[in-house]
């Protein structure tokens, strides 16, 4: 307008021009599902199969046989929609293993694999000793933390994944002639 004057009118807008923003949760929902998380493969002395049998009494050695960031983390991934983004990062916190015969045993890293030099010493980070004879079912459950951020929000949401193996321990027999 000639002389500097206009009209100006303000509009209160329910929701920001182009939308509302996008769910964070589901975003990281998304960031999460790129990550391909997945349980851990058991490694375990003794080892499974027909012809390994362990001896009771001796200790029992558990471990991730693959740990990395699919399976053990830390992982950071982002998911974006509309121009808002959010930041996930997923970090195993522990692995609880059922050993089939009652026990738990719960351990807070991968495990250290074994190696015949270890001989007949006990797992410095994460083992069992079985007392009876017998084929057990073992079960690892690994227990994941994911973080996020993003559109003004944050908030965690816990995940789980988990490998089965079976194992037999029998008895060590002495013969005298």
């Amino acid at each position: 307008m000639p002389g500097g004057w206009g009209v100006v009118f303000w509009i209160w807008l329910a929701t920001p021009p182009g939308g509302a923003p996008p769910d964070p949760r589901a975003l990281a929902q998304q960031a999460i599902a790129r990550m391909n998380l997945r349980a851990i493969t058991i490694g375990i002395v003794p080892e499974p199969g027909p012809v390994s049998i362990g001896i009771i009494g001796m200790p029992t050695w558990m471990w991730a046989e693959n740990p990395g960031t699919t399976t053990w983390g830390p992982q950071t991934q982002t998911a974006s929609a509309g121009g808002f983004m959010v930041t996930a990062t997923a970090k195993a916190q522990r692995t609880v293993w059922t050993m089939g015969d009652g026990d738990t045993v719960t351990c807070t890293g991968p495990g250290t694999p074994y190696a015949d030099s270890y001989g007949k010493k006990s797992s410095p980070t994460c083992g069992h000793t079985y007392t009876r004879q017998g084929t057990y079912t073992v079960r690892a459950t690994t227990y994941w933390v994911v973080t996020w951020a993003g559109v003004g929000q944050s908030g965690t949401i816990p995940l789980n994944f988990t490998d089965t193996t079976t194992i037999t321990m029998g008895e060590a027999q002495v013969l005298n002639s």
